[in-house]
């Protein structure tokens, strides 16, 4: 849960006053405490009331004293040079605070003229409707956008060379080569003889679609049509020995 902020005003109340001072005091010697813990500096805390008949010293009057001796030492211009007032730190507060307006307030005109530029763009205004007041900034609010654009594509671009002088990834290695399977040559059948028949399934017949053999896929004859031919001459011709089927 967050604190709530405390308004820095007098307070008028007698009984909250005191409780707030004697809240605040021991808060202020802590702080001071860590503060000279944390960091090794010589620091000391001394309090004025009207609600202690002495001043509050801490850590001690001897330490105190010797501190303070140490800071008349310095010279005028040291011992002043970080020190404020209330009526100091009011005066820098204020001149902070207006320089942070100043920055907002530049920011903010800006950014209304970038609107209206692309609004003319768009065709949705009219560059008449600019003030002449306005014609300085808006050609530094160009030239801002056109720098922003060319400080992109610059970028861009270098990005671009880079990825093309990057060398490029290593191909994956090729797949394994299936082994080669050799078809094994024709069987040759035997008959009820003992004999090896004839490979049938290497003829094909002239007329076929194979061709006639001359595309070395059969032997370019046709045995039915050879047998045929042998049958006829067999008239003729008796000798067994002739007959080339029967080896």
């Amino acid at each position: 849960m967050t604190r709530k902020k405390v308004t820095l005003a007098y307070i008028t109340n007698d009984s909250e006053r005191k409780a707030s001072y004697k809240k605040r005091k021991k808060g202020l010697i802590k702080k001071v405490s860590e503060l000279s813990t944390l960091c090794g500096v010589q620091a000391c805390v001394i309090i004025y009331s009207q609600y202690d008949p002495a001043p509050v010293v801490w850590p001690s009057p001897l330490d105190a004293q010797s501190i303070l001796a140490r800071f008349r030492k310095l010279s005028i211009m040291d011992q002043s040079r970080k020190m404020v007032n209330q009526e100091s730190y009011t005066r820098q507060r204020i001149k902070k605070a207006t320089e942070q307006l100043r920055r907002l307030q530049k920011e903010n005109s800006c950014r209304e003229l970038e609107a209206f530029m692309f609004r003319c763009i768009t065709g949705q205004a009219s560059i008449h409707d600019l003030q002449i007041t306005d014609v300085s900034e808006m050609s530094w609010v160009i030239s801002q956008i056109l720098r922003e654009i060319k400080g992109r594509m610059d970028a861009m671009a270098a990005e671009h060379q880079r990825k093309q002088a990057a060398p490029l990834p290593p191909l994956p290695p090729p797949p394994p080569t299936p082994p080669v399977v050799k078809e094994a040559p024709p069987q040759m059948e035997e008959d009820g003889n003992g004999m090896e028949s004839f490979p049938w399934n290497l003829v094909q017949s002239p007329g076929g679609g194979g061709g006639g053999g001359m595309d070395g896929s059969g032997l370019g004859w046709d045995p039915y049509l050879f047998g045929q031919s042998s049958s006829s001459q067999s008239g003729q011709n008796q000798n067994p020995n002739l007959n080339p089927f029967n080896l």
